[in-house]
């Protein structure tokens, strides 16, 4: 999710009167052609597969909102499992504006308990260390506070007798990585003189490893250790500056990578060779004979869509990076040896990676509209990537791009590539973000509309943020159904599903983020009254998810 305030969206009336010729001929055959084909039934968070015909009934979505509340479909109901600063033990606290969640369960498809992992993306000054901007300079102290409201949450979670999910209190395995957290290299070489980073920061989305280890994503770190100018070596803040390095001058190199956390330990290792980006997320394919491919996007304008392809069995540090061609259908290796350009740019791998934009550019990988997420259809094959919108380019609504590799061979060099569900007033949503398919294959999906242009020209039809679903069969195969509607100013974000498919775990990010003071708060959810707003995860669960599944 790209900050609000780096989205340097153009207000334009250009597209928000798309004619319905130009709509069908972007949408493409994907949602078509998937009310054709025969569920082909796979546990989207488990290894079992089979074939089964489900006869999904009609579901009632709601009517886009703008209302101060989390707004879900009828015969649908949430828990609030935690909010922002409640304690996780009597060390640690649940940090701020969280993102990506994973439930690991506590053994094999056990739905009923296990270890959820939440991303915790960035920090809104105000509410988190008291900082109002200005002329004031931030404190060391506040910086600090801000610090540890960033990284990550471990916690054991558990379903009560009475059926809803709580956190288990001073659980072994309740514990936080933030921005003081040690983490290593997985590297043969050291990253600015170092074989470590101080801290996880701007994790946005990520994956779970098929040994349940999770991948968490650091995207726009450029916020906090800015970027590097590598004609002279300064430092170059972005437009969302926290000024951390003011305080602590740790290397902007030393972010922006894909971090493997273990849940049982909390121990974690920064991954080099998926290179480096504001990585959305990770999504792995395992091959028959144990290596990986991994699929990772950079969420800004005109950047690209990645794959490793691993030469060992489960590693994520040798094997091959590329970079997509959509033009030509192709995938062009970012190894050193491989690339005279590469050689004549840069010293040596290592480089190439940290520099991956510059790389991948020399190479001829294609400027994408802000890839986002990517899950695989657990029925086609196919890969799906969110491409939100790239509005300098007039694109203010967004698609979901599938590729389709040749042969269905995740190693495969060459794909086609095809525009899955086009965003857009005809299509109900604009701004397609974070994905999930739930346990026989449905497609769920959030929008990123930026807070500073939601219920605005060209996007007032869609008010707030919202969560979709695109079923797979039954009369309302193909269409999007708007499931929720997110409180003011908020997103939502990082849908998982229960290994049985009867909870959706799901972040309400940046609630009344444009609030400019205490005393001018544009939401007060999820505690209403005038009480400040907290980003939280909720648990949604009812009878409607159950029949979208066909679950008895």
């Amino acid at each position: 999710m790209l900050l609000i305030f780096r989205k340097n969206l153009l207000q334009t009336k250009a597209m928000a009167n798309q004619n319905r010729r130009t709509f069908i001929q972007f949408l493409g055959k994907g949602v078509a052609g998937a009310a054709l084909i025969p569920i082909i039934l796979t546990g989207c968070n488990a290894d079992d597969t089979k074939t089964v015909q489900k006869i999904i009934k009609n579901i009632n979505g709601i009517k886009p909102d703008a209302d101060d509340l989390l707004s879900l479909a009828d015969g649908l109901d949430f828990d609030m499992l935690i909010k922002w600063g409640e304690p996780i033990s009597e060390k640690d606290k649940f940090g701020f504006n969280n993102d990506f969640t994973a439930f690991i369960p506590s053994s094999k498809d056990n739905s009923e308990e296990g270890i959820l992992w939440v991303n915790h993306e960035y920090v809104q000054p105000m509410f988190v260390s008291g900082f109002m901007g200005g002329e004031n300079v931030k404190t060391k102290e506040q910086v600090e506070k801000e610090m540890y409201d960033v990284g990550g949450t471990l916690m054991k979670i558990k379903k009560g007798d009475d059926g809803k999910w709580a956190v288990v209190q001073n659980d072994p395995h309740n514990r936080r990585l933030n921005g003081f957290t040690k983490i290593p290299f997985n590297w043969n070489e050291k990253i600015v003189d170092s074989d470590h980073a101080i801290g996880t920061l701007a994790n946005c989305s990520g994956g779970v490893t098929p040994w349940g280890t999770i991948l968490t994503c650091e995207e726009n770190y450029d916020s906090f250790y800015c970027e590097r100018n590598y004609e002279d070596g300064s430092l170059i803040p972005s437009a969302y500056d926290v000024e951390w390095y003011k305080h602590y001058p740790y290397p902007p190199e030393h972010y922006g990578w894909v971090v493997e956390v273990d849940p049982e330990t909390g121990k974690a290792q920064k991954h080099i060779a998926l290179g480096r980006c504001a990585h959305e997320c990770a999504t792995i394919k395992e091959l028959p004979d144990g290596r990986l491919v991994v699929y990772t996007g950079d969420d800004a304008n005109d950047e690209c869509f990645y794959k490793f392809i691993g030469s060992k069995k489960r590693s994520l540090s040798e094997g091959t990076l590329y970079v997509a061609n959509t033009e030509k259908g192709e995938w062009v290796s970012l190894k050193y040896e491989d690339q005279k350009v590469l050689q004549d740019k840069f010293k040596d791998q290592t480089e190439v990676l940290i520099r991956l934009r510059e790389a991948s550019k020399l190479v001829g990988g294609t400027p994408l509209d802000r890839p986002e997420d990517i899950e695989i259809d657990p029925i086609t094959g196919n890969v799906l990537v969110s491409l939100t919108n790239n509005v300098p380019k007039g694109n203010y609504f967004g698609a979901i791009m599938k590729l389709e590799e040749t042969d269905g061979n995740y190693e495969s060099l060459t794909f086609k590539a095809d525009t899955y569900l086009a965003g857009g007033v005809e299509t109900g949503f604009a701004c397609p973000d974070n994905m999930a398919f739930d346990t026989v294959g449905n497609l769920w999906f959030t929008s990123d509309i930026s807070g500073s242009k939601m219920n605005k020209p060209p996007y007032e039809t869609f008010k707030n943020n919202g969560l979709f679903v695109v079923l797979r069969t039954g009369e309302q195969a193909g269409k999007v159904i708007q499931i929720a509607s997110a409180p003011v100013d908020a997103e939502l974000t990082g849908p998982f599903f229960s290994p049985d498919g009867k909870t959706l775990f799901l972040s309400v990010q940046h609630p009344g983020e444009r609030s400019t003071s205490m005393e001018a708060l544009t939401s007060h959810w999820p505690e209403g009254g005038t009480k400040i707003p907290k980003p939280a995860v909720v648990a949604i669960s009812g009878e409607t998810l159950n029949n979208i599944q066909g679950i008895a």
